[in-house]
């Protein structure tokens, strides 16, 4: 491993997230390897593929998913980065706040194979009711 690979990890998880915020599923998209898969919540079904992962970061899109990290992220020795954050989200009830730590996986290329998140139904932070706060 190139000794300047964990920064480009870590740059690569940013401008991910700076994708994600900009309601951008292309830009989120050209980080993923072809074969890649998401696994949000760890335990549900993977999504695999980038056909599955653009519809998958669409439908993030669409309900205007936004991060907000915790730390800063890290990079490890090997090829993987992780990140704790929270994300919101707009449902119809109002908006939704859920904890999340995130790996992600790279291949040599430093695109990702694999998005793992780890959160749970107790991770849900709070809703707002629609309006609220305005």
């Amino acid at each position: 491993m190139e000794t300047d690979t964990p920064q480009k990890m870590r740059r690569i998880v940013q401008d991910i997230i700076d994708g994600l915020n900009a309601g951008d599923a292309e830009r989120i998209l050209r980080h993923y390897a072809e074969d890649a898969t998401v696994e949000d919540p760890v335990g549900s079904e993977p999504v695999r593929g980038r056909t599955a992962i653009a519809e998958f970061y669409q439908r993030a899109v669409a309900i205007r998913a936004r991060i907000e990290l915790v730390t800063p992220i890290r990079a490890s020795h090997g090829l993987a980065a992780a990140m704790a954050f929270n994300v919101r989200v707009d449902t119809p009830q109002g908006e939704m706040c859920i904890a999340v730590i995130e790996v992600l996986e790279f291949d040599a290329t430093l695109k990702v194979t694999s998005m793992r998140a780890y959160w749970a139904p107790d991770d849900v932070l709070s809703v707002a009711p629609v309006g609220a706060g305005t």
